[in-house]
């Protein structure tokens, strides 16, 4: 079994301030652990170009993507940072961080489906959830899971794609996207009544949440996600799939308040592989949204990572 890792430096370029958590940090924390732990050696590592327009509007409105470079030519010519929302800061390097990680997407989806790998993590950032189809919030300013899964099915052809979103923040960028679109099925679980307050009725019948209570452990999760997410996948038999990999759910991370560990993490991403061994041929892109405590970071995605390439 192969798995791709796409990272590139473009992604440490996107800087909003001191003491904010989503910091370059969390990708040197990832790397740090994977050459410690020496599973840096079990991964391909892989790059890829930045995103182009037509990549952008798979998922995104043109007059967002206008809006959106205009305010980034702006900073890119003053250098002075700019505020999207309270939380969200729009830096000169954000472009190139934002482009990149979208097209490390994009680039990771054509591999898997080529059969280059059976499987690709996207350690980038930005992360992409929250971002809408026509505003930036919570971090987010393209949704590159949301371009990925949109590339799979209205460029590669595929006819049905599942996103799994694990992340103790909901997804509701990408729910704002895909609702209403049949070949996309998407799957998540978030903590209940936290940022950004949505999921609790679906936008549409493709969509599946589970908005867990707060202080959830993993076994009452485990449950829920065998009773709910696992027979509505199989029902649909995706032809790929697609993870946004948030490891904020975390008992270490303080941004929620869910008790999950690394071996929760590890089990989630084995019923994925099953799933996807059952009807994908085993076809899974995940790419990082959150996760901010950097060493309960670190070895999650590490946990993640030693089940997607089997060691």
């Amino acid at each position: 079994m192969s798995t791709f890792y796409y990272a590139h430096p473009d992604c440490l370029g996107h800087d909003m301030g001191a003491g904010h958590p989503e910091c370059p940090q969390r990708l040197g924390a990832i790397e740090d652990h994977l050459l410690a732990t020496g599973l840096d050696i079990a991964l391909l590592r892989a790059d890829g170009p930045l995103a182009d327009h037509k990549d952008l509007t798979l998922a995104h409105s043109e007059g967002y993507l206008l809006e959106l470079d205009e305010v980034l030519q702006q900073v890119t010519a003053s250098g002075e940072p700019r505020h999207i929302d309270p939380d969200t800061v729009v830096c000169p390097g954000t472009r190139q961080a934002m482009l990149r990680s979208a097209g490390l997407a994009v680039a990771a989806t054509d591999a898997v489906i080529d059969g280059q790998a059976e499987n690709a993590f996207c350690a980038t950032r930005p992360p992409g959830h929250h971002a809408t189809r026509g505003e930036s919030m919570g971090f987010c300013f393209l949704n590159n899971v949301a371009i990925a899964a949109r590339h799979a099915v209205n460029v590669r052809g595929l006819e049905r794609v599942a996103i799994i979103d694990f992340d103790v923040h909901h997804g509701n960028g990408t729910e704002d996207i895909v609702a209403g679109d049949d070949r996309i099925l998407m799957v998540s679980f978030f903590q209940d009544q936290i940022y950004p307050f949505s999921g609790g009725i679906p936008m549409g019948d493709n969509m599946l949440n589970l908005a867990i209570p707060a202080y959830t452990r993993g076994p009452a999760l485990r449950e829920l996600i065998e009773a709910n997410w696992l027979p509505r996948l199989d029902a649909f038999a995706p032809q790929m799939i697609f993870i946004s990999a948030g490891f904020d759910a975390h008992r270490e991370d303080e941004l929620g308040q869910l008790g999950l560990v690394e071996a929760d993490y590890a089990w989630i991403t084995r019923q994925i592989m099953d799933v996807a061994k059952r009807h994908a041929q085993g076809r899974i892109v995940s790419c990082l949204e959150g996760g901010y405590n950097l060493s309960s970071l670190a070895r999650s995605v590490a946990a993640h990572l030693r089940v997607l390439a089997d060691v």
